[in-house]
């Protein structure tokens, strides 16, 4: 700091108001204090200072508008301005706005009189805002670089996985940037070596050309044709390549996958395993079907049932063209599927091609595989399974209400609305031939029915040899 050689020359008497002016106006902010460091009067300069400072300030110690942070710093402006008033100290300060928010404002102290001191200060918001934006800018960057660090690793770690052969190449130099395991081990050379050698090098003169080929065409139109090539040592590739931007730099990215002695690419075979061979040969239709229910692939016992020659005939046909009710059962079962992922005993019929029908239980799983989920159907004919007395499932009579609320969805709701009505008459005849001691007469009285009505279904539920016809 360098005061003025001659203040009184050069200033002469200036007045109070023009002292106050020229404070106001070169100050952001400026406090009249008294020897205590109470706010006496203030001005700021700047009307944005208006909507955070107040007029309460008048009267109040100046450390009781800063925070407790800042009162130390305030209390050591007060001791610097009274011990050296020659060198004013500038200290930050944190004042408590009207809204609640901090108002950074730096501040020297300097005696006026006696009994007077004046703070002046410097609004820091502006700058404490680039601070703040400089500090997310950091931030913002830090976090770019760590998900761009997350994508390379990523990236080395498929590119080092790949069990293809991949070369990454300048174009301009025609030299090889980068080389994953799997095309050393083809290319006979280790990756180091590799990686700042010519490329193509060591296939023959028309493999060459016909990679040179390649290169050229992704260069000029961003595709070209894939291209057979053989090292000099004898063996083939197919070379496929696609362009590659990085950062303002434009590669070519080259996959190599060798091919066998008929000419076929060497690929990892995909045996049929045992869990297949078990799936053909079941002798339970077995069905895999897209999420709209059209079949994808069916075993040989599916079309035995649905009477077809080959599976071609089914690929790409609803189910529902072979299910008992034509748009519901195969609704039913998608909608269970759906909701809890597996059905078991579905009870329906399937028509085969030349109208014959066989009855089935039909149990389906949902399988998911990425984003495309398809459904396996078991289907099992029951044609030829016998019940314990003889009779189909459908004619039993359920025994309990567990077996009735199974039939629901495996037989139509008119069937079990019968099937329950039936129920209900049985168990309260045999209600009432309890109640009378087997007494017909009075069991008829009993249900308000004539002996002839209670006869009838008597004989109908099989209960005829019971009791004895009371007089």
């Amino acid at each position: 700091m360098k005061p003025f050689d001659a203040p009184q020359a050069a200033l002469g008497d200036i007045g109070s108001d023009t002292l106050a002016a020229l404070l106001a106006a070169a100050s952001d902010v400026a406090i009249i204090l008294d020897a205590e460091g109470t706010i006496r009067d203030l001005a700021y300069g700047s009307d944005e200072l208006s909507s955070e400072i107040g007029e309460d300030w008048i009267g109040r110690p100046w450390t009781d508008t800063v925070t407790a942070d800042s009162k130390p710093r305030v209390q050591a402006l007060l001791a610097d301005a009274s011990t050296d008033p020659s060198a004013p100290n500038w200290q930050q300060v944190d004042h408590v706005s009207r809204n609640g928010s901090e108002l950074p404002v730096r501040y020297f102290v300097a005696r006026l009189d006696a009994r007077h001191l004046i703070a002046v200060g410097r609004n820091l918001q502006g700058i404490a805002a680039l601070q703040q934006r400089l500090v997310d800018a950091q931030q913002s960057l830090e976090r770019d670089y760590w998900r761009l660090r997350q994508l390379e690793t990523r990236y080395r770690l498929l590119f080092r996985s790949a069990s293809d052969a991949i070369v990454i190449m300048d174009p301009e130099s025609g030299k090889v940037v980068e080389a994953n395991p799997a095309a050393s081990l083809l290319l006979a050379a280790d990756s180091r070596r590799l990686v700042g050698r010519a490329f193509p090098e060591g296939f023959d003169e028309v493999s060459t050309r016909s990679i040179q080929s390649l290169i050229a065409g992704i260069r000029a139109a961003g595709r070209g044709n894939d291209v057979r090539a053989r090292l000099r040592a004898g063996t083939e590739f197919q070379v496929s390549g696609a362009p590659v931007r990085q950062e303002s730099a434009s590669l070519i990215l080259l996959r190599l996958s060798p091919i066998d002695t008929e000419g076929e690419t060497r690929q990892t075979p995909e045996p049929r395993s045992r869990v297949s061979r078990l799936v053909e040969k079941a002798p339970d239709g077995i069905v895999l079907t897209g999420q709209d229910g059209r079949i994808l692939s069916a075993n040989s016992a599916f079309l035995d049932l649905a009477q077809l020659a080959s599976e071609e005939q089914a690929r790409g046909e609803s189910l529902d063209r072979w299910l008992g009710r034509p748009g519901v059962d195969l609704n039913v079962l998608i909608a269970n599927l759906r909701q809890h992922g597996a059905v078991r005993l579905f009870a329906t019929h399937i028509r085969s091609e030349v109208g014959a029908s066989s009855e089935v239980e039909i149990s389906a799983v949902s399988i998911h595989n990425g984003d495309q989920p398809s459904f396996g159907f078991i289907i099992r004919n029951v044609d030829r399974r016998v019940s314990a007395d003889g009779a189909t499932e459908y004619a039993a009579l359920p025994s309990s209400i567990e077996h009735l609320t199974e039939l629901v969805g495996r037989v139509p709701l008119k069937e079990v609305v019968r099937e329950s009505t039936d129920m209900i008459e049985r168990l309260c005849i045999e209600a009432a031939l309890e109640l009378t001691d087997d007494n017909r007469a009075s069991a008829a009285e009993l249900l308000g029915l004539s002996r002839q009505s209670l006869y009838v279904k008597l004989r109908r539920y099989g209960l005829s040899e019971h009791g004895a016809e009371g007089s």
